[in-house]
C-alpha cells in the first residue's frame, strides 16, 4: 500500500464541503443539499444545476430520500473495518434507493437519474469512514455489475481489507493511514485510492 501514499494532497473540494457543512452531512438542511450537488460535480459527477425560479429535482429527491434513509444511516458510527453485515445491508438498500432517483432533466426534458457512481460518492461524503465509493472501471473490474449487490459486496471486499490492513500492521486505523502517509484521511478513502489508481487508472 505504501507506493499509493503520495497519491495526492488533500481534497480541496471536500475540504469545501467540511467548511459548509461541519463534519457530518445533515441532508435535512438545504444549505448541506446544494453544498453536497457541488461537491459531487467538483468529483465529476455533473448533475445539472437549476436556474432561478426552476423546480430542482436534485434537491427534491434528496429530500424524499434522506427522509427514508436518514435514521438507519446514522446509526452506522462505525469505520469500514468494523461495519457488520447488516450495515452492509443498511447501505446497499440506502445506495439502490438513490442511485436510480431522479435528479436532473435536459433541456429535452430527458430524466438523468443519480446513477451508480454518484450514489456510492454521496454515501461516502455522508459516512466517509464507512463507505468506500467507486467509480464505473472499479465496479466493473471488481465486480462485473454496479447494482446494490455489487456495491454491497464492494463494502465487504473493503471490509476484508481493511481488516487484514489493521491486523498486519498492528496499529489503529489513524496510524495505519498516517504511516501510509495519509494523516486525516479514512482508511475507505485511502483504500479508494488504491483501486483509483490500479482499477480506474491502470497503474
Amino acid at each position: 500500500m505504501r507506493e499509493f501514499a503520495d497519491f495526492g494532497a488533500a481534497d480541496r473540494s471536500t475540504a469545501a464541503l467540511r467548511e459548509a457543512t461541519g463534519p457530518e452531512l445533515d441532508l435535512s438542511r438545504p444549505a448541506h443539499r446544494r453544498a453536497l450537488h457541488h461537491w459531487l460535480n467538483a468529483w465529476g459527477c455533473r448533475i445539472r444545476s437549476v436556474r432561478a425560479g426552476e423546480p430542482d429535482p436534485f434537491d427534491d429527491a434528496i429530500v424524499k430520500w434522506w427522509k427514508s434513509e436518514r435514521r438507519s444511516l446514522r446509526a452506522i458510527d462505525v469505520p469500514l473495518g468494523q461495519l457488520s453485515d447488516e450495515h452492509l445491508r443498511t447501505l446497499g438498500a440506502a445506495y439502490a434507493d438513490l442511485s436510480v432517483a431522479i435528479v436532473a432533466f435536459d433541456k429535452n426534458g430527458k430524466a438523468r437519474s443519480m446513477g451508480p457512481t454518484a450514489a456510492a460518492k454521496a454515501l461516502y461524503a455522508l459516512k466517509p469512514g464507512a463507505v468506500m465509493p467507486w467509480d464505473l472501471a472499479i465496479a466493473v473490474e471488481l465486480h462485473g455489475a454496479r447494482d446494490a449487490a455489487a456495491f454491497t459486496s464492494h463494502l465487504a471486499l473493503g471490509r476484508t481489507w481493511a481488516r487484514s490492513l489493521l491486523a498486519e500492521s498492528g496499529l489503529d486505523e489513524v496510524q495505519l493511514v498516517a504511516e501510509l502517509g495519509r494523516p486525516g484521511a479514512t482508511l475507505a478513502k485511502v483504500l479508494d485510492e488504491y483501486c483509483y489508481v490500479r482499477y480506474t487508472l491502470g497503474h
